[in-house]
């Protein structure tokens, strides 16, 4: 008899290498942190240097608040300055994980391009969180929600819609929704979280607590799709690559 898969609890989160120029975004990444070791939820992230940018700010308080930190990074960019040395052999040649010897909770894969470094951290994880980033950012939540969309996995993709950042995102999916290209009822694939009318209480919001609630409120399997995924070419079938093991 097959052994029941173990809950999955991680939560990717994307966001900024850069801090951005207000305040606000990088003292909700630290709220971001907190809430996911309070609840026992390990962090999936890019990598980097914990408190370098948002994506550091994240990271840095998960380790601060007692949870576990998993960073994925591309060869390429460890190679460029990282410390390879220090890493040994994962599985193969394919990827290698890295622990930081004065905290275990820390662990870091590299793998060998940025479309493993997505898919890996996407089957980690139970759900997306997207605080305010660049284009790389953009790129993995639209990503990730189309897997959805295609019936590669069923998680949520949540965005923190800090002072109004994502507002003009909102604005696009409703105006691909009234020209066609979007069906209405996908709308649901990305939730927004808002925050208070008055942008000035951003900065003090519990923006962790309301992104949790979000990924908690998911209704998984009301996403349908045609495709089966676990097909291949010779005709053999494998495990859903990207569900969360």
């Amino acid at each position: 008899m097959p052994s029941e898969r173990k809950e999955v609890r991680a939560v990717a989160v994307y966001c900024g290498s850069s801090a951005g120029k207000r305040s606000a975004y990088a003292k909700v990444a630290h709220l971001i942190g907190v809430a996911l070791a309070k609840d026992n939820r390990p962090l999936i992230y890019g990598g980097g240097a914990p408190g370098h940018g948002l994506m550091g700010a994240v990271a840095q308080a998960v380790v601060q608040a007692g949870g576990k930190v998993t960073g994925i990074t591309p060869y390429a960019m460890v190679a460029a300055g990282g410390e390879q040395d220090k890493a040994t052999e994962l599985s193969g040649t394919k990827s290698r994980v890295q622990l930081q010897a004065d905290n275990p909770n820390i662990q870091t894969i590299i793998v060998n391009s940025m479309h493993e470094r997505k898919v890996e951290m996407a089957k980690r994880a139970c759900g997306f969180i997207a605080l305010p980033g660049g284009f790389g950012t953009l790129e993995e939540f639209f990503e990730v929600t189309t897997w959805t969309q295609i019936g590669i996995h069923d998680k949520p993709v949540v965005l923190l819609n800090v002072l109004n950042y994502y507002g003009p995102i909102r604005e696009m999916i409703h105006s691909a929704i009234e020209e066609g290209f979007v069906q209405s009822f996908n709308q649901r694939l990305v939730t927004f979280v808002d925050g208070p009318e008055d942008l000035a209480q951003h900065e003090t919001y519990d923006w962790g607590t309301a992104a949790l609630r979000a990924i908690a409120n998911w209704n998984e399997g009301e996403t349908k799709s045609n495709y089966d995924w676990t097909k291949r070419i010779d005709g053999t079938r494998v495990e859903e690559s990207l569900t969360a093991s």
